[in-house]
């Protein structure tokens, strides 16, 4: 949408849609989008922490074991109560009336199709996580069930439940809230894609200020800490299958911190050539080539007792839901002590860490969906595909374990990083299988330092386009530091604790976010609702012959342009003459680039009123199915005068009215803006920044 060809809302206390002006520099390197209030807080917990692991790593590892086992105790109700609520509240939106309100204007529709969206959900739910412990985590289970016997079919049944329960609905319930709030405050409320936005209803204007960047600090440590674990993993795993296939000595420190620093180089040699649309392209392929590792495994393994165990671990787990949503092992403790911090509650707090990240990849892929759609879409899709894999490489690692290697699989399980690669040894083309997952975990290795290091350059600038590239490579460099400082000092045990203690404070923001949203829900209800003032009326049947004639023609874009510069344009100057005659003052304005034409009123401290038109093209309807094969653009079309407002309402054709009901229908929603902000209900949107639709 072109900005500059709109008329500039005069600016109020409200409009928090531009941060303060970081300190730029007119050229190159030397500009900046940072912001100062946010970055600084946060490379200053982020370096403290790194000191330490690094001068101290005794002290370090010490600290960090307190710290988890301190949160574990303390919280471990509070991450367990959280998560649990993220997943019922985004079901009570989408069972709500809320569940038909759009991610944007009303108008909006969605950037891509319901295939191409899906995909992309479904390719979400797909990273280093899924490789790691795609066989690592069932096992486990399986040898160590946190309520019965293990190496048992019970413990097998249980393994699957739990691995079920933490990569299922709760998951991608804690992406859906960050993701919704920050598609709906983004595009509905015209706000930046960060996380203080969603705190607007609360705030207000004072998320422009610390409350604010408190906000975006803790979302940058935190997502720091989530990125920077998950790296560690694939380290870990790309490590042991290196020395599987190759036979490389990889368990030195030196080792892992050169294959950070190799994939941190990638990462920002993607990050400063512009070379997006190949690692996009690498990344599909990535997820062509993870599908048919997939359908390998599922094949060669025990086929039909997979699906039979896919049945039986989706009935199993929705029977069960409830229970574990709310289980926190007060009366009976797990049988093996540290399991529920160590799984569950890590877990959560993992998927809170790296909420912001995912949450906005699936908010800039959502615009034009209803609320609706996108909860069940992301709570499905992604859902559905972990849980089939998790069957097939988890049912069939113990499968394999109990027929085949009597219990020889079971030996490596304490060490999940080389786990994978044992497990493909009973496999044919056991070489094969290691070299391509080890493809696989190197491209989601530094696809997601390259995609994590844009996330936190976006919250670490406050949404601000455009931002320089040297940014991204500073956080690329900062993510591979902090990985490698801490593998060192701690190994995955720091990595871990420290995603368990960043992600706190993140979750009672998320809280306060869910409050925020619905807040704006019912903002946005009141707002939409409310019906046009009876001022006046359209057309009474008067002049019908030339209202007929109007009917049968098809207007072209000239036809319309001439329209909105004439009557239109005449009707909305005599509405200003009015209103300046009274002491109102307005603006009328002609876009000569797209014909549009517009009227608007200043307001202080609410949007302005705007009213206006612009020619929209659009295509006939297709009677014939060789009619409807044809591209759109080829296709019989013609031009409308359709409508546009200040807050993003669906506009409507005016090519009928005479001036004198082309003034009826301005003073119409004049007046209906009149009262919307006169009424308290309607405040929070009334006041947030305007869409600005014209000429655009």
């Amino acid at each position: 949408m072109a900005q500059a060809q709109v008329p500039d809302p005069k600016a109020s206390p409200s409009d928090t849609s531009d941060p303060e002006p970081a300190a730029q520099s007119s050229s190159g390197w030397l500009r900046t989008t940072l912001s100062k209030q946010v970055v600084v807080p946060s490379l200053l917990i982020i370096g403290g922490l790194l000191v330490l692991c690094g001068v101290y790593p005794k002290i370090a590892d010490q600290a960090f074991s307190v710290a988890q086992a301190w949160v574990t105790l303390r919280f471990g109700w509070f991450y367990t109560l959280a998560v649990t609520s993220f997943l019922l509240f985004l079901l009570l939106l989408a069972a709500s009336r809320f569940g038909d309100i759009r991610l944007g204007p009303d108008n909006a529709e969605p950037e891509f199709s319901f295939l191409s969206w899906t995909a992309m959900l479904f390719a979400a739910g797909m990273g280093i996580g899924l490789m790691y412990f795609g066989v690592g985590e069932p096992m486990q289970h399986y040898l160590k069930p946190p309520t019965v016997q293990g190496g048992t079919p019970l413990a097998a049944r249980e393994a699957m439940l739990m691995t079920f329960f933490h990569w299922g609905f709760h998951a991608w319930a804690v992406y859906g809230v960050m993701g919704l709030v920050l598609a709906y405050f983004g595009f509905r409320y015209n706000l930046p894609l960060t996380m203080r936005s969603g705190l607007y209803p609360v705030l207000r204007h004072r998320i422009e200020g610390p409350a604010g960047h408190a906000v975006d600090a803790f979302a940058l440590v935190g997502t720091i800490a989530g990125i920077a674990t998950t790296l560690g993993y694939g380290v870990l795993q790309l490590s042991a299958g290196l020395h599987q296939v190759a036979g490389w000595e990889t368990e030195s420190a030196g080792f892992r911190i050169g294959l950070v620093a190799v994939v941190i180089t990638l990462a920002g040699i993607s990050a400063a050539s512009g070379l997006d649309k190949g690692v996009r392209r690498l990344s599909e392929l990535n997820l062509m080539l993870a599908i048919l590792l997939l359908l390998f495994i599922l094949v060669e393994g025990p086929t039909s007792f997979l699906f039979d165990a896919l049945t039986d671990n989706i009935g199993n787990y929705l029977s069960n839901i409830v229970g574990l949503s709310f289980r926190t092992y007060a009366y009976v403790p797990p049988q093996e002590s540290g399991w529920y911090g160590g799984w569950t509650i890590l877990y959560w707090a993992w998927w809170i860490s790296w909420s912001p990240f995912v949450g906005m990849f699936i908010a800039r892929i959502s615009r034009g969906r209803t609320i609706r759609q996108f909860v069940l879409g992301v709570l499905l899709v992604p859902t559905a595909f972990n849980l089939l894999w998790m069957t097939v490489f988890g049912n069939t690692a113990i499968w394999i374990d109990t027929h085949q290697a009597m219990g020889a699989l079971a030996q490596t399980a304490g060490n999940v990083d080389a786990l994978l690669f044992r497990f493909f040894e009973f496999f044919p083309l056991a070489k094969g299988l290691a070299a391509l997952a080890i493809v696989l975990i190197a491209v989601f290795f530094v696809t997601s330092a390259d995609s994590g290091a844009f996330v936190i350059d976006t919250i670490a600038s406050r949404g601000a386009a455009n931002s320089p590239v040297w940014q991204r490579l500073f956080w690329a460099l900062v993510l591979g530091i902090t990985a490698a400082v801490l593998m060192v000092a701690g190994g995955l045990k720091a990595l871990q604790a420290m995603t368990l203690v960043a992600a706190l404070p993140v979750a009672i923001i998320m809280m306060a976010l869910c409050y925020g949203l619905w807040l704006g829900l019912l903002a946005d209800r009141a707002h939409y609702s409310q019906e046009l003032a009876p001022a006046t009326t359209f057309w009474s049947g008067q002049h019908w012959r030339r209202r007929l004639t109007q009917i049968v023609h098809q207007s072209t874009e000239t036809d319309v342009r001439r329209f909105l510069a004439g009557p239109v344009q005449a009707a909305m100057r005599e509405v200003s003459k009015e209103l300046e005659r009274r002491g109102i003052a307005s603006s009328v304005q002609h876009n000569e680039a797209d014909g549009a034409v517009w009227l608007s009123i200043p307001f202080e401290g609410v949007r302005d009123f705007l009213y206006g038109a612009r020619p929209v093209r659009r295509a006939l309807p297709a009677f014939l199915v060789r009619e409807a094969a044809e591209p759109e653009n080829r296709r019989a079309h013609v031009f409308e005068p359709i409508t546009f407002f200040e807050d993003g309402r669906e506009g409507y054709d005016i090519q009928y009215l005479r001036d004198e009901e082309i003034i009826a229908d301005i003073l119409r929603h004049y007046e209906r803006h009149l009262s919307l902000s006169a009424d308290q209900r309607t405040h929070l949107l009334s006041k947030a920044p305007g869409h600005h639709s014209g000429g655009g």
